[in-house]
């Protein structure tokens, strides 16, 4: 039985890990996997090639760009890439995996395309850019030009929200959690 394809999309803030990972570890009956992506970066700590990333030089990255082997890939620095590899997906719904898909906006709009009504795309909304603000200083991990910059890129993204086939709003993340189980339920059931 193949699988099918679960594409989050959110600004940074939003709460789309905690949900991502509230669904993996609480409902192993929608046997979700994570799309495992590929990076020019080296691995960092403990990670594993071909468990965490597919880790490749700038070099293959760019080959396999120019063969046409991605369904997104975004450079987020000059030969800092990350990517989704097509045959590392079809690997994925073959074995039955229903792949969740961490991407930005842009890559999300692009796997959803290629995809079609065997990918659905769900995009995590906060409240508010002030609520997002809020959470983002909350974190304490970034420095106040960080965030301006990750506030300044959200306020892009949420542009993008009509184009995905849902808008969950996480105002309030229990609600949020229920939302996303029953919207993936009766897309996996269908």
């Amino acid at each position: 039985m193949s699988g099918k394809l679960i594409i989050f999309s959110a600004p940074s803030g939003s709460g789309k890990s905690t949900l991502i990972n509230y669904l993996l570890q609480h409902h192993p009956e929608l046997r979700l996997r994570f799309s495992i992506s590929a990076t020019s970066r080296p691995p960092r700590g403990t990670e594993q090639d071909g468990v965490e990333y597919f880790f490749l030089s700038p070099e293959e990255f760019k080959r396999r760009i120019a063969a046409d082997e991605f369904l997104e890939y975004e450079e987020v620095y000059a030969d800092r890439f990350y990517g989704t590899l097509k045959a590392q997906v079809e690997k994925q719904l073959s074995e039955g995996q229903n792949i969740i898909f961490d991407v930005d906006v842009v890559g999300g709009c692009n796997i959803k395309k290629f995809y079609g009504e065997r990918a659905l795309s769900v995009f995590i909304q906060p409240p508010s850019v002030e609520e997002l603000r809020r959470r983002l200083e909350g974190r304490a991990t970034d420095t106040p030009e960080v965030i301006e910059s990750r506030i300044a890129k959200a306020e892009y993204e949420l542009g993008f929200a009509p184009k995905f086939d849902v808008v969950i709003v996480n105002d309030d993340l229990e609600k949020a959690e229920a939302k996303v189980l029953d919207t993936l339920t009766r897309f996996l059931n269908a």
